[in-house]
């Protein structure tokens, strides 16, 4: 994994953390009757990828431990068998949409013979909570076990057989979620990001003890304008334009830039993709002071680790591989393929072949 120099970790992290909070716009607030409720539930197809002929797709919502409503894109294969078949919740990127990248992954493993729920994470897309866009690691964890819950009570799903696999920073909560929910049969992560280990610690852990404190005195300091507001302020878009890109850039700026701003990957749900701002202004807190991994040595449950080869994000595969107790895991580093390259199948490099191996292999 490279190293890169003080200036780009200092951008990398203002980019991920919005640290300059002076400036930060604000959400108006407005308390619905139920704040727990879903936003929506678009019946329309309006993904980023073509729908397949090959699977059933159907909206679908369940609630969570915590009582929030969560959306989801249920796929059934369409030529399927009698008796039940084995099932994958798949959610991420952070900061991202099921109509993005993990409904791509759940559309192609339905397509391979499973039962796939795509789903928003509480407070983002058309999922339920109030404030919107305020991360949790309790609470994203949580909605993963939710997922197998609903799964598990299906009609078509032999509950025995459930696996989840999640993308960039729900790949960090997808193995959380399996360190904790015994349930989980098997657990695949792509292009993983531990977003509490980045928040605390920055890029490559650059981050000290002083700097992290600083961050935090920035941030509880927002708290007294959010406060007023609800905690519904929200930081500066997450996401450079094409135009603020430069050859000064950082190529993988430029690439999450040319994922979630271009016609590439941009859906409006998206708090990545949200031109008027990004995470809730005080949302990095619970990230930066409660880990998530910490009890990685425990996991029992098959795992499959999937990073791309050039990506700048490697190292967290990498260590999270390491630190797995599980007897039966795989990490797999894609040829020549960075971060984002792993988000949709534009360069083909998405290992769809691997994943249907290890679920297919463990799932049973």
């Amino acid at each position: 994994m490279k190293h890169f120099p003080r200036s780009l970790k200092t951008l990398a992290a203002a980019l991920l953390l919005g640290a300059a909070l002076t400036g930060a716009s604000a959400m108006t607030y407005a308390q619905t009757a139920d704040p727990t409720a879903a936003v929506s539930m678009v019946r329309e197809w309006d993904k980023i990828f073509p729908k397949s002929d090959k699977v059933t797709h159907r909206k679908v919502s369940f609630k969570n431990r915590y009582g929030i409503t969560l959306v989801g894109d249920l796929y059934l294969p369409k030529n399927r068998a009698g008796g039940k078949l084995p099932a994958i919740a798949v959610s991420g990127p952070f900061g991202a949409v099921k109509e993005q990248s993990s409904g791509l992954y759940a559309q192609t493993l339905a397509e391979r013979g499973f039962v796939t729920l795509a789903f928003d994470g509480s407070y983002t897309g058309e999922s339920g909570g109030q404030p919107r866009n305020m991360p949790s690691p309790d609470i994203n964890t949580e909605d993963f076990s939710a997922a197998v819950d609903y799964l598990g009570l299906l009609p078509e799903v032999n509950r025995e057989r459930i696996g989840i696999l999640g993308i960039c920073g729900w790949g960090g909560f997808a193995l959380n979620a399996a360190i904790s929910d015994t349930r989980v049969k098997a657990v695949a992560t792509s292009t993983m990001y531990d977003i509490t280990r980045v928040a605390a610690k920055g890029y490559n852990d650059s981050t000290d003890a002083e700097a992290r404190y600083k961050m935090k005195q920035e941030i509880n300091e927002a708290r007294w304008k959010a406060a007023k507001n609800g905690y519904a302020d929200l930081l500066p878009p997450n996401n450079l334009t094409a135009e603020q890109i430069t050859a000064e850039t950082p190529k993988f700026i430029a690439d999450y830039s040319n994922f979630y701003t271009t016609k590439r990957g941009f859906h409006p749900r998206a708090v990545n993709s949200n031109p008027a701002g990004s995470w809730a202004t005080t949302g990095m807190l619970s990230m930066i002071n409660m880990p998530i991994l910490q009890y990685a040595a425990e996991l029992r449950a098959p795992a499959l680790v999937v990073h791309g080869e050039q990506a700048h994000s490697r190292y967290f595969s990498e260590d999270a591989f390491k630190a797995l107790g599980s007897k039966n895991k795989e990490l797999y580093i894609v040829p020549n393929a960075s971060h984002v390259d792993l988000y949709d199948n534009q360069a083909g490099k998405i290992p769809f072949d691997k994943f249907e191996q290890f679920f297919q292999a463990n799932l049973k």
